[in-house]
């Protein structure tokens, strides 16, 4: 069978192009053109019907909730109220990214629970499962990996982080620089860094990245290069294995598209706000402008209990300029494993960051809606106001619960409100037309 980028560089429009054209208000024949060109990728495993999301040029920013247990805390249910959770407050994406527990179990009841696109990383179960049949992470097998990973496809996993930029040479640049002020912050990259040291070998997942790619493009699965080597403090980035790492990927995500799988690219952690564009500009231009999936950014290093207002800051400033996929951070990020609430006020104070972002981005496209609003604000229409904006149920309860006496109005400025007093002195204009 063949993928969407396979059948894009054939010239075919197939009814997922189309969908995601409808869904971006775009030409099919732009979707299928940015496909085969690999700059769009559809995540929708061919085992798994679900709902087709566009990530990529001239499409919506989209936000990625992440969810999972750790070895403190399994409770498959709970994960399973965080995916319908997460859904609802609309994540586009999930990543389900246990490390505790019944780890297919939790993939299967989760992935069984929402239609959004699942990702996952391979390497976590891969050295849990090293450590549980023999003792040492360290001692993974690589055909357990890819047996793994296989495994995890046939479920129907859309995406799979997968860190095939970590190399020999890439660890080497690293040491060279004398660490970092942050240290590594990914699990499935420290784990490899770690298994390499040890077996003083080359990372499988580089060096046969050809066995990757053939098991991914069987069930279409996305494949998401992992960004292990992250910056996770702002003092880290652009440091010369971050650099080194993305130089890589982006070279990998032309040979994988090459080989007829849609290919997408991660980065970059903690980013000063000032370096996001031009974190952003380099992926572009190494990868003719493959998908790129930001993790956070997370532009300072002292918000913890706050840090999803700071990402939210790195939401806007990266779909600004070009993210396409933005991983959202939550209230517990850096303190604890997220609950069912710290899910939702993730998801959506990230999505208020990305679409800002896009208002920038695509302003003919995303400002119409801020214009809705306007209006409705202006000629008091409270139901106007509830249908346009983001989160119509949380403004209505605010609003009900603080009920003023003058229904037109709110209890902010009750008899003052500056609104009711303009439409008095202005009403009679509303039905002209601005002059430009």
């Amino acid at each position: 069978m063949s993928t969407q980028v396979e059948l894009a560089v054939q010239g075919t429009i197939t009814p997922v192009m189309k969908e995601v054209a409808l869904l971006e208000g775009l030409e099919p024949e732009t979707v299928r053109r940015r496909i085969a060109d690999g700059q769009i990728v559809v995540p929708l495993n061919t085992q798994r019907p679900g709902r087709a999301v566009g990530i990529g040029m001239g499409l919506r920013t989209k936000i990625n909730a992440s969810i999972g247990t750790s070895t403190d805390i399994v409770d498959i249910d709970a994960e399973v109220r965080k995916a319908r959770a997460a859904e609802a407050a609309g994540a586009d994406t999930l990543m389900e990214l246990s490390v505790g527990g019944d780890l297919d179990r939790v993939r299967r009841e989760v992935l069984a629970a929402v239609q959004l696109p699942v990702g996952n990383v391979p390497l976590y179960q891969a050295f849990r499962e090293a450590t549980r049949r023999y003792g040492d992470p360290n001692r993974l097998d690589e055909e357990l990996l890819f047996d793994l990973m296989e495994r995890q496809c046939a479920d129907g996993i859309s995406f799979m982080a997968i860190h095939c930029g970590i190399n020999l040479h890439t660890i080497e640049r690293l040491e060279r620089q004398g660490y970092r002020y942050g240290g590594l912050v990914s699990k499935g990259g420290t784990s490899m860094v770690a298994w390499m040291k040890a077996n003083g070998r080359e990372n499988p997942l580089y060096e046969k990245f050809d066995r990757v790619v053939s098991i991914l493009r069987k069930y279409d699965t996305v494949l998401s290069l992992g960004n292990g080597l992250r910056s996770g403090a702002v003092w880290d980035s652009f440091d010369r294995a971050m650099v080194q790492e993305l130089l890589i990927n982006c070279e990998l995500a032309e040979i994988g598209r090459g080989m007829g799988c849609q290919m997408m690219v991660e980065g970059p952690g903690h980013v000063p706000v000032d370096e996001i564009e031009a974190n952003i500009i380099l992926q572009k231009r190494m990868s003719n402008s493959a998908p790129y999936y930001m993790l956070g950014p997370i532009p300072t290093d002292i918000a913890a209990g706050y840090d999803h207002v700071a990402a939210a800051i790195g939401a806007a400033t990266s779909a600004r300029h070009g993210a396409d996929l933005i991983c959202y951070i939550t209230p517990a990020e850096h303190l604890a494993l997220p609950n069912e609430q710290d899910v939702v006020e993730g998801v959506r104070v990230a999505r208020v960051g990305a679409y800002i972002g896009d208002m920038a981005k695509y302003p003919e496209k995303a400002r119409t809606r801020d214009m809705a609003m306007s209006k409705a604000r202006r000629d008091l229409d409270w139901e106007g106001q509830f249908k346009v904006a983001l989160f119509p149920e949380e403004a209505r309860s605010i609003r009900d619960s603080r009920s003023p006496g003058d229904k037109d109005v709110c209890t902010m400025c009750g008899e003052f409100c500056a609104n009711k007093g303009s439409l008095n002195l202005f009403g009679h204009l509303l039905d002209q037309d601005r002059k430009a």
